[in-house]
């Protein structure tokens, strides 16, 4: 698991480097999908910030990236929509393609969830927390 921790500790860099001063702001952070994997489990956010994500996916197979709290991600678990994009903060990609979608975050001491439910790769571990703080 050192790759993962590797990755982990750019991310976690690359998203402190982003950052600017004072509570909301604009940034952009950059995720990649390998293996069906994200390149970053923890993500941490301001307050009032609203991030633009850029999801990379290098694998043959389609992915999504889904942020909420536990309600969203059990709807979207159960639901049935095939293609994401339109809501803050849920997009699909393509195979071999690049997504952007934007997510304002609330209030400090909160925490977030973001994964892809495509059939079974929740379970397998796509996905990660956004602590708010």
């Amino acid at each position: 698991m050192k790759p993962a921790a590797a990755a982990l500790a750019v991310a976690m860099l690359a998203l402190a480097a982003c950052s600017g001063g004072g509570g909301g702001g604009e940034r952009t952070v950059t995720i990649d999908v390998r293996h069906s994997r994200f390149s970053a489990a923890e993500l941490r956010v301001r307050p009032g910030e609203t991030v633009r994500f850029v999801l990379r996916n290098t694998d043959p197979i389609p992915h999504e990236l889904i942020i909420g709290d536990q309600a969203v991600q059990d709807l979207h678990e159960d639901g049935t929509e095939a293609h994401h994009g339109d809501r803050p903060g849920e997009v699909s990609v393509a195979p071999g393609a690049t997504a952007v979608t934007t997510y304002t975050f609330g209030r400090a001491g909160g925490t977030l969830l973001f994964g892809c439910h495509l059939p079974g790769h929740w379970a397998y571990g796509m996905r990660g927390e956004i602590r708010v703080g």
